[in-house]
């Protein structure tokens, strides 16, 4: 079986989409065998797409964006006008992840990002996944498959398991809405790594592989190679990425929201190529 396509997320080797390192590490993300980048998210006012594009352009790697919501601008509110921005919003990261040359949108994009506060009703776990399937069905006029990311309990309390999310997707109507697994999540998530991946497959658009403590995939409690092996015995012919970050590499800000309070590795290279080296060897079968 062929090896699958892989990503690899931008904060493994430097702060954002914006970092004037980025070049360099596109350049060493095609060299070790990416074939896109995982762009965390960003504004279109601030930030030279053009030159982001040209970067892109240089190295071969393709780009993934990432959608999100907003405080004002949220399918997930109990506000329609707030809903209706959120879906707007959502347009919008489709619009620009068009213009980038993208064919696929990442994100946290059913909920606020951090609203954990208390259940979601299941009438705004419908109207939101209404709303995002109507920005799944956009994103298909523009040729982008639209992927959600399910998160834990500590960043939403709106989906934390691939049931969950797949129920979702039958909620939304739309045939271009699929999800993004993350076995970072699923390690506290769910019971069953393995069996996760297999319940979600007919609707799995990435496969993201991030380990218990943020760094290396080949030190942490999640077991990284069991849940690509599960993936690949499932029939996955999907992308995978790679997440993983470090607090010497992130804005503050990225970092205390993301709760990264040391250094986690210090060598982008090598923890890029280890996971390169696990999913194609995985798929090798050896």
């Amino acid at each position: 079986m062929n090896s699958p396509e892989i990503a690899c997320g931008v904060n493994v080797y430097c702060s954002g989409p914006d970092a004037p390192d980025l070049p360099a590490a596109l350049d060493d993300m095609a060299g070790v065998g990416y074939s896109h980048i995982a762009l965390s998210p960003f504004s279109k006012d601030d930030l030279d797409v053009a030159a982001l594009k040209k970067a892109l352009a240089d190295s071969g790697v393709r780009p993934i964006p990432m959608s999100g919501q907003a405080p004002d601008a949220n399918v997930s509110s109990p506000d329609e006008a707030v809903r209706a921005k959120g879906l707007d919003l959502l347009k919008s990261s489709i619009d620009l992840a068009h213009e980038l040359g993208a064919d696929q949108l990442n994100g946290v994009v059913y909920a606020l990002f951090g609203d954990h506060q208390e259940p979601f009703s299941a009438e705004r776990i419908a109207e939101s996944a209404r709303l995002v399937g109507q920005a799944a069905d956009y994103a298909k006029g523009a040729g982008i498959r639209m992927t959600f990311e399910v998160v834990n309990r500590y960043e939403t309390s709106m989906l934390n398991t691939a049931v969950q999310a797949i129920d979702y997707v039958r909620q939304s109507g739309s045939d271009n809405l699929f999800v993004h697994l993350d076995s970072y999540h699923m390690g506290i998530e769910e019971a069953d790594i393995p069996a996760a991946v297999r319940s979600a497959l007919p609707v799995l658009g990435y496969l993201e592989l991030g380990q218990s403590g943020r760094g290396s995939l080949l030190t942490g409690s999640v077991d990284i190679r069991g849940a690509v092996q599960a993936a690949k015995d499932a029939g996955y012919t999907g992308r995978f990425g790679l997440e993983a970050f470090t607090r010497q590499l992130l804005p503050a800000g990225g970092a205390n929201g993301l709760a990264i309070w040391r250094q986690t590795y210090t060598d982008p290279h090598a923890l890029a190529a280890e996971a390169v080296d696990i999913v194609r060897s995985v798929y090798a079968g050896q």
